[in-house]
């Protein structure tokens, strides 16, 4: 199994020059993954797709995706023409990660839905629909749902290569769509979905998507993690929505557990504090122990 490893940076107005310079770090380090938070009503935070063209112009291998996608302010026809475009751009290295919603008053006052959970669901399987259409040129795009509807558009482009759709579930429900339809889980932070959640959450994607007849080794399955990396080893829980703080010698031993306990195949690290060290750690120590170990 090949396993990878990425960071989340939050797209804060007024750090963008940071943003881009941990980015270029990452990008030179040899990190796979950069995903960059989407709350469009936070008013201190910057356009995320705006800022992720940025991010792919500056970068050469790495790969950079939405952590999440806030699809209830996202008309899923134009983000799948912002994605293939993107994707383009860069040579085939932008992915998608889309959620349902939260936050609802705040996306209501954004002048967005206010969608209950049923609702949230049907709607982003619709949006899936409609984006992997958009994806296929030379067709005529026909969806008729609840929340999105489409009559007649013109599929393209097509993204340079196959753009992944991974969604952040966290309800039984939305993790079963996930292992139907979906080529990812980006497995909300703990504060969504606390640790003691995510061995049942992978079992329900492994029985939806052997249901639907589809390989379940083929759908990519993300930890997200929030902490630090420290330089003295501490004791870890792995309880509730806990930061994990410790030495990056236990960051590994931690990440190689999960991955055989619960079958991750990449690591998404959200830093409490965002700097260069902390990226160091993280790429030049952390990845590389973690990979020892699932090798041994």
């Amino acid at each position: 199994m090949t396993f990878r490893f990425g960071i989340q940076l939050a797209p804060s107005a007024a750090g963008l020059g940071e943003v881009r310079a941990l980015a270029r770090h990452a990008d030179r380090d040899g990190l796979d993954l950069l995903g960059v938070q989407d709350h469009p009503y936070a008013a201190g935070q910057a356009d995320t797709l705006a800022l992720i063209a940025t991010l792919l112009a500056d970068t050469e291998r790495l790969r950079v995706f939405p952590d999440v996608a806030s699809l209830p302010l996202r008309g899923p026809a134009v983000l799948a023409k912002q994605a293939a475009t993107l994707d383009l751009l860069s040579g085939g290295r932008f992915e998608l990660a889309l959620g349902a919603g939260a936050f609802w008053p705040a996306i209501a006052a954004m002048g967005g839905p206010d969608r209950t959970a049923g609702e949230a669901l049907r709607a982003l399987e619709e949006a899936i629909e409609i984006i992997r259409g958009m994806w296929r040129p030379g067709e005529t795009v026909e969806v008729s749902g609840a929340h999105y509807t489409v009559k007649g558009v013109h599929a393209g482009p097509a993204p340079a290569h196959p753009v992944g759709i991974w969604l952040g579930s966290v309800g039984p429900k939305a993790l079963a769509l996930t292992g139907r339809v979906a080529d990812g889980w980006a497995a909300p932070i703990p504060h969504y979905l606390p640790y003691e959640t995510w061995r049942g959450a992978q079992d329900i994607i492994t029985r939806a998507a052997e249901d639907a007849g589809r390989d379940p080794s083929a759908i990519t399955r993300i930890a997200q993690f929030v902490g630090h990396i420290t330089e003295a080893p501490a004791p870890v829980r792995l309880e509730g929505e806990e930061p994990i703080r410790t030495d990056a010698a236990g960051w590994a031993r931690v990440l190689a557990d999960l991955a055989a306990d619960t079958g991750f195949d990449t690591f998404v690290y959200w830093p409490e504090t965002a700097d260069e060290t902390q990226l160091l750690r993280w790429t030049r120590e952390v990845a590389p122990a973690t990979r020892t170990l699932l090798n041994n």
